[in-house]
């Protein structure tokens, strides 16, 4: 316990919680925008492994982390395709049709695995980070905020980005037209299936950048079921950020202050019991869903699908 509150100790805390915030972040940010068009994706979680999976294969192959990144993407739209396919477009249960999904990647990439990494566990070389001349010099804060690797500040630009659109665009309101009132912008002719369609590959494509981050930077290898319930608590970011990006930033640093927390007190020797420790981020997000859970508001037509026409 002696090495707590130490320079050395604040600064690993604060870097292992950007680098466990970063995946929650892209992937709430990407839910976030499938609720608001009314499609309520369980899937996530599976979006986020398939892109860990295939995002580290490709960076492996080809030695290129951007390639990898690439491939983290395509292998959440992949998932999301078929999220889009039976939900959206047959009208099947969306929270069945994510579970599935979600059970099934897990199995798959689990396989895939065995086959191909099981006696190697091959890892990838540290990645280059991106240095703020000036800012990286400070005491504590400065490496753990300033001296991370580009995606970092790309999935900072992405929460104005989208904040700017939810507010300020004709996108932001169809999205939000498609969650709240379907038939209602069906009759102004909008495409309420195309807008859903959307929404949910923007989903996967977030959620499998969000895994490749976690596979490439914060792991530097693929494990079977790495994620860890983080598409999970992307939902959780999602549903109680009542449309704002910017909570979603908030409440992705909060959990991953904690799984950073559990983890460093665990390697800074802390007496408190191991069991204790892991449930930190768990009852981070219950202690959250507590306090915040009863005013978040959803779109009144989320999780229900869409047939022209019906009642």
């Amino acid at each position: 316990m002696s090495g707590l509150l130490t320079e050395a100790f604040l600064s690993s805390l604060l870097t292992g919680a950007i680098v466990a915030a970063i995946p929650m972040l892209l992937a709430g940010l990407g839910e976030q925008m499938s609720e608001k068009a009314g499609v309520l994706n369980i899937g996530i979680e599976g979006m986020m492994l398939m892109g860990a999976y295939m995002g580290f294969l490709v960076a492996f192959k080809t030695e290129s982390l951007w390639l990898g990144f690439l491939g983290g993407i395509l292998g959440g739209v992949l998932v999301a395709i078929v999220m889009a396919v039976l939900c959206v477009r047959l009208g099947l249960n969306q929270i069945v049709i994510g579970i599935g999904l979600t059970l099934g990647v897990e199995g798959l990439t689990a396989l895939l695995h065995h086959f191909q990494f099981s006696r190697t566990y091959p890892r990838l070389p540290a990645p280059e980070r991106l240095n703020i001349p000036g800012l990286t010099d400070l005491p504590v804060i400065g490496p753990s905020l300033f001296g991370r690797h580009l995606i970092v500040y790309l999935a900072l630009v992405a929460v104005v980005v989208l904040a700017f659109l939810y507010r300020r665009t004709n996108l932001g309101m169809t999205l939000r037209a498609a969650g709240e009132r379907p038939a209602a912008l069906d009759v102004a002719g909008g495409n309420v299936l195309g807008v859903r369609v959307f929404a949910v590959m923007f989903t996967g494509a977030m959620a499998g950048l969000g895994g490749a981050y976690l596979a490439n930077i914060g792991a530097g290898l693929f494990l079977p079921f790495m994620t860890g319930g983080a598409g999970f608590i992307g939902i959780v970011l999602a549903m109680l950020a009542r449309g704002r990006p910017l909570w979603v930033l908030t409440g992705s640093l909060i959990f991953g202050a904690a799984l950073s927390l559990a983890t460093a007190l665990q390697v800074a020797g802390s007496t408190i019991p191991t069991d204790v420790i892991q449930m930190l981020p768990f009852a981070a997000v219950m202690l959250v869903l507590v306090l915040f859970g009863r005013r978040a508001k959803l779109p009144a037509a989320l999780g229900a699908a869409y047939e022209r026409g019906a009642r």
